[in-house]
């Protein structure tokens, strides 16, 4: 593929690029040491059409492809990975299921206040003894006059304390098959657990969520019929893959520049250390790495785009990209030397959120084991 860029992605990079310098950047450090949800830059983000780009222009969005998502997406993490983290929810995992497969109250009353950034959406997946393996997943409805009868419990539900309204898979049926439900925070029966402490992202909130005999109308079960949630979530997994590696990518871009910008500052033994060869060899591992993952990242998110098989690509894009950039804010940390200890520096802060795209979107192992499975086909 071309990776050059049309003039439209060009000036998507260039406007949130400087949204990142102008904005985010001089504030990444208070927002993460506050431990809370960025709201007024949430609603910026809002206003600039972020959480709409991926939706129809008949529906409040803007209609453009994963591609040019990914480019914002990307310069947002380099900012702040917490904030791109809550508006990756927003933009994709907490309302796609809405827009996919909800009725006409839920798309006017929920999905487009959401593009908005007036209502907070998110995901409830796992649970404390689900996480990769969905078959794992015990949370189950109940069929009821009228609706279904919710009962279970969530964990790691991003914006959880925040959140107006959850996609929740549960087990319904005679088969017991993942279901998607639309729960409102106002209904009867959820209950907010406790927040999760976390190393890294502290401006994410993240918390367990429970249902107790929680009624849901039939009007908010999102599945056309009982058991096809696992279909849906399978063609949503690849974007959140792809999703997750610009992210990555953009922690490690931010990384890297620290390094360089440290380097050139620090001075032992009489010069600057970027003229030491220990030094430049890091520092260019570090770019050729850097420069890898973002080839793989764009050139699935390309395949993704023009409707070709993208599962493989997408698994190896976040693989690659999540690891190296792990190693990328390690290596920087090890420039910076104590500093890179030291909270003062940003790098100390990269070095913890890398650890969530490490995470989301799937393990590396799992991420091996899907691309073993695609070679094999």
């Amino acid at each position: 593929m071309n990776f050059e860029l049309s003039s439209e992605q060009q000036q998507v990079r260039d406007t949130f690029a400087r949204f990142c310098d102008q904005r985010i950047a001089p504030q990444a450090a208070a927002l993460d040491e506050a431990h809370a949800f960025p709201r007024e830059l949430f609603g910026q983000l809002a206003q600039m059409g972020l959480f709409g780009m991926r939706y129809p222009e008949d529906v409040g969005g803007s209609g453009m492809q994963l591609t040019e998502f990914c480019l914002a997406l990307e310069e947002i993490a380099r900012g702040s990975m917490s904030l791109a983290a809550c508006v990756a929810m927003q933009s994709l995992m907490g309302t796609k299921f809405l827009h996919m497969l909800g009725n006409a109250d839920v798309l006017e009353r929920l999905f487009k206040p959401a593009l908005r950034g007036e209502k907070i959406g998110a995901i409830c997946m796992t649970e404390p003894n689900a996480g990769s393996d969905l078959d794992g997943i015990a949370t189950h409805a109940r069929k009821v006059e009228g609706g279904y009868r919710l009962n279970g419990q969530k964990t790691w539900v991003t914006s959880a304390p925040v959140a107006d309204f959850f996609t929740v898979f549960a087990r319904a049926g005679a088969e017991r098959k993942l279901t998607i439900f639309l729960v409102e925070r106002g209904f009867e029966g959820v209950k907010l657990g406790r927040a999760i402490a976390k190393m890294g992202v502290w401006a994410l909130p993240t918390s367990e969520l429970a249902f107790d005999e929680c009624f849901v109308p039939d009007s908010h079960r999102l599945s056309r019929e009982e058991g096809d949630g696992e279909g849906h979530l399978r063609k949503t997994l690849a974007e959140i893959r792809i999703i997750t590696g610009a992210m990555a990518v953009g922690l490690a871009r931010a990384a890297l520049e620290a390094a360089v910008r440290y380097a050139g500052e620090r001075k032992q033994f009489g010069k600057a250390i970027n003229r030491y060869q220990a030094i430049q060899i890091k520092l260019a591992e570090m770019a050729t790495e850097l420069e890898a993952a973002t080839h793989l990242v764009y050139h699935a998110a390309w395949l993704r785009d023009a409707g070709k098989p993208h599962h493989k690509a997408a698994a190896m894009a976040k693989l690659f990209a999540s690891e190296s950039a792990a190693r990328i804010a390690d290596q920087a940390a090890r420039v910076h030397a104590s500093y890179g200890y030291a909270m003062e520096y940003a790098v100390q802060r990269y070095l913890r959120d890398v650890r969530f795209t490490l995470i989301g979107g799937g393990t590396s192992e799992i991420l091996k084991l899907i691309v073993a499975k695609e070679l094999a086909k």
